[in-house]
C-alpha cells in the first residue's frame, strides 16, 4: 500500500525475563488516528517507545515507508523528527523559554536556521494557542499549556506521525479539554497519529482504529464502532464496562 507509513512485525519486548510486549502485529496508514486502550501495565507505552526507539525492541520489526528501522546503523534521532512524540509529563527543557524549546530540535537535528526555525515555532506556537506565551519559562504555565507546547515542539520537527504517550493523563481535569481540542484540530487536518489514552470519548469519536491491549498483547483491534460497541473478546467487554459504569 503506497499510502502505509509504518508497520509493526511480530514485535516482542522483555526486560530480562519479564515479556512486556509478545508478538505485536497492527500497521499505520497516512491519515490514521490510532488509539491505544488498556488497563495500566498492559504494555502500550512500552510500544509507543518502541515504535520511536527509545526502547529497542527484543525481537520483531518495525518498517517506516517498508524499511526496518530497528537495525544497527539507523540515526534514531532523524527518524524520531519523522515518528515524534508528546510524552505524559511535557519533557520541556525548564531552563529554555516556549520558543527556545521549540527551536533547539530543528537547528540542532534537522540543521535550519535559527531565523527559519523561529518562524516555523511561532507558526506552530500559533496553531496550539501558544503564541502569546514563547516568552515564558515552563514553570510558569499550567500542565495544558505546557501539553501544548510540547505538541507545537514535536509539530516544529514536520513529523509524518505523532505519538501520544497518555497525553492528558497528568492534567487537572479542566485542562484536559484544551488539549483534546488540539488533537482533535490535528486529526482533521490529516495529522497520523498514535494515541494511548483513557479518553473513551476521544477514542470513539476521532480515531479511525482502535487497538486493545492487554498484558502484553493486542486482543482486539478494529474500527472504533467494532472495538468499543461490539467487543468480540470478554476481556474487552469487561475493561469496557468499567468505563460505562463510570
Amino acid at each position: 500500500m503506497a499510502d502505509m507509513i509504518l508497520e509493526i512485525r511480530h514485535l516482542s519486548k522483555s526486560f530480562g525475563s519479564h515479556e512486556v510486549l509478545r508478538d505485536i502485529d497492527f500497521t499505520v496508514s497516512k491519515g490514521d488516528v490510532t488509539a491505544i486502550i488498556g488497563a495500566s501495565g498492559s504494555g502500550k507505552s512500552t510500544l509507543l517507545r518502541c515504535i520511536n526507539l527509545l526502547e529497542i525492541p527484543t525481537s520483531g520489526e518495525i518498517l517506516f515507508h517498508g524499511k526496518d528501522v530497528t537495525g544497527k546503523g539507523v540515526n534514531a534521532p532523524e527518524y524520531r523528527s519523522h515518528v515524534g512524540m508528546v510524552f505524559q509529563s511535557f519533557n520541556l527543557f525548564a531552563n529554555m523559554t516556549v520558543l527556545e524549546n521549540c527551536v533547539r530540535g530543528q537547528v540542532k537535528v534537522l540543521k535550519k536556521s535559527k531565523a527559519e526555525a523561529k518562524d516555523n515555532a511561532l507558526r506552530h506556537l500559533q496553531r496550539v494557542g501558544m503564541a502569546p506565551y514563547i516568552n515564558a519559562k515552563p514553570r510558569q504555565l499550567s500542565g495544558g499549556q505546557k501539553q501544548r507546547v510540547a505538541i507545537a515542539r514535536a509539530l516544529a520537527m514536520g513529523p509524518e506521525v505523532l505519538l501520544f504517550d497518555e497525553p492528558t493523563s497528568a492534567l487537572d481535569p479542566e485542562m484536559v479539554g484544551e488539549v483534546l481540542a488540539v488533537m482533535q484540530d490535528l486529526a482533521a487536518g490529516g495529522m497520523t497519529m498514535l494515541v494511548v489514552t483513557h479518553e473513551m470519548a476521544f477514542a470513539r469519536d476521532v480515531s479511525t482504529q482502535v487497538v486493545y491491549m492487554s498484558e502484553g498483547v493486542i486482543c482486539e483491534q478494529g474500527a472504533p464502532a467494532d472495538v468499543l460497541e461490539k467487543p468480540q473478546m470478554q476481556q474487552t467487554k469487561d475493561f469496557l464496562a468499567r468505563f460505562r459504569k463510570g
